[in-house]
């Protein structure tokens, strides 16, 4: 019998990645918390039948993928720190046919006091 295909959805929520992003020198010399939330979107997959890693994405390995981009460059938008992420996810795992990014800062280097500012990223594979 034929395996059935799914849509799947994988969501990461809150991971914490200590890197150098920003406009001003003191958040690129001192670095900060960035959190995280990745949104996945797989099309067609036979995961939920087979039960198999290989049918799905392994989000450990997704989030060792975003560590991994969040400390191997310094950017000054998070907006472009997003669209390289998304970018890697999308070359790295082929199974991913959508992803969404949400990245915050948790102490924004503003006057006024808020919790946090944050961008949100989508990108389809082509």
């Amino acid at each position: 019998m034929a395996e059935k295909k799914h849509p799947l959805r994988i969501t990461i929520k809150g991971l914490e990645v200590f890197a150098h992003h920003g406009l001003l020198p003191g958040e690129k010399e001192l670095g900060q918390t960035f959190l995280f939330d990745v949104g996945l979107s797989l099309k067609h997959t036979a995961a939920p039948e087979t039960d198999d890693i290989n049918d799905s994405v392994d989000y450990a390995a997704v989030c060792d993928l975003v560590a991994e981009v969040a400390t191997a460059a310094s950017y000054n938008l998070l907006e472009k720190l997003a669209a390289v992420t998304a970018d890697e996810i999308l070359g790295r795992f082929p199974a991913v046919d959508r992803v969404k990014i949400r990245i915050a800062k948790k102490s924004p280097p503003i006057p006024q006091p808020v919790d946090q500012v944050a961008v949100m990223f989508k990108q389809t594979r082509a």
